[in-house]
């Protein structure tokens, strides 16, 4: 089990590398921010983790949020514009 999981590890970290790899983004209107989830190998698994992300932040307080699964490569992982 830990060669497999070692093994999905470091493709998930050539995918990423190579922009391939599929990550949650979470924009919330109150706080004004956009959030980072991942990486993961498929739009499928970002999907399944999707839940799990939302209902963290909406523990936290946050409002109006919207969701987008995409292949992307975040340089930060959480980007808070109500500071600005």
């Amino acid at each position: 089990m830990f060669l497999a999981e070692r093994m999905k590890e470091a493709f998930t970290s050539y995918l990423e590398k190579l922009e391939l790899a599929w990550w949650v983004e979470i924009f919330t209107l109150h706080p004004e921010c956009t959030y980072y989830f991942g990486p993961f190998m498929s739009a499928k698994e970002a999907e399944l983790a999707r839940d799990g992300y939302i209902e963290d932040l909406e523990g936290e307080g946050a409002q109006g949020i919207s969701v987008q699964i995409k292949r992307c490569q975040p340089q930060e992982l959480t980007i808070d514009k109500s500071s600005d």
